[in-house]
């Protein structure tokens, strides 16, 4: 019985552990989904057939079977929310790779892609009711850089109409709801002149050396002085991400 007994124990302990690495194999894929969706689906189909299924669209740069790019996916909670991802492995804002030199401006390739909100909402929505946010490490679930694009809520749309212009090209403090914010302004129709996350880590202090706390949010603006853009950014607040509307009530 004894021997019988310690053959039992070496068993039980194999079926325990196949049993945590199953579950952190399947915990770890979750994390990868939009990394597996976009590299294994999105930009093979398109590279072979041009289609960009089960991605809206793949945008590529350069060649190879992993070039530099982005595709723009449904999310699937639905309405009015939509996800830009890197075609390349990025895990997120704390990714060196999002602000070098080199680096593609992936918030203005978020903002050249809001015209899929159309989609959902039925008519184009105006610029100063979209918002695109990357959530920090910590408010995320997934090691893909990704950021959501979508409507506005109305209280944080209403918080910058009202508050537009106190907003300069200096990073300052903004309040929404209770949270405080770090808030900057930036003049022009797009984003590509200014990559947020850029600002963030050169122009706020203390922000390049803790990126994984940040969590950023940009909005279309439309100033008094011309067209815009507001970039809010928090470390001990929320993830961005709830600062958006997938219903787009603020357009209706």
């Amino acid at each position: 019985m004894k021997h019988r007994g310690r053959a039992l124990a070496p068993s039980l302990y194999t079926v325990a552990l196949v049993l945590w690495a199953a579950s952190a194999v399947a915990q770890d894929s979750e994390r990868d989904r939009l990394r597996f969706i976009v590299q294994q689906q999105c930009l093979p189909h398109w590279l072979q057939a041009h289609d960009p299924a089960p991605c809206i669209s793949v945008d590529t740069a350069g060649g190879g079977s992993s070039p530099a790019g982005f595709a723009v996916l449904a999310d699937r909670k639905g309405g009015a929310h939509f996800l830009l991802i890197p075609t390349q492995t990025i895990s997120g804002i704390e990714s060196p790779g999002v602000r070098s030199s080199a680096a593609l401006n992936y918030f203005d390739a978020a903002w050249q892609a809001r015209d899929v909100l159309a989609t959902a909402v039925g008519h184009t929505v105006p610029r100063e009711a979209v918002g695109i946010a990357v959530n920090q490490l910590r408010a995320r679930s997934q090691d893909q850089l990704h950021i959501h694009i979508s409507c506005l809520r109305q209280s944080v749309y209403d918080a910058l109409q009202a508050g537009a212009e106190r907003i300069g090209p200096n990073w300052s403090a903004f309040g929404i709801a209770g949270w405080h914010y770090q808030a900057l302004r930036i003049m022009g129709q797009q984003l590509a002149p200014a990559n947020p996350f850029e600002l963030l880590a050169d122009r706020l202090p203390g922000a390049r050396e803790a990126m994984e706390q940040f969590t950023v949010l940009v909005a279309g603006m439309r100033f008094k002085e011309g067209l815009g853009f507001v970039v809010l950014a928090g470390s001990a607040v929320p993830g961005a991400e709830l600062l958006l509307d997938s219903g787009c009530a603020v357009a209706r």
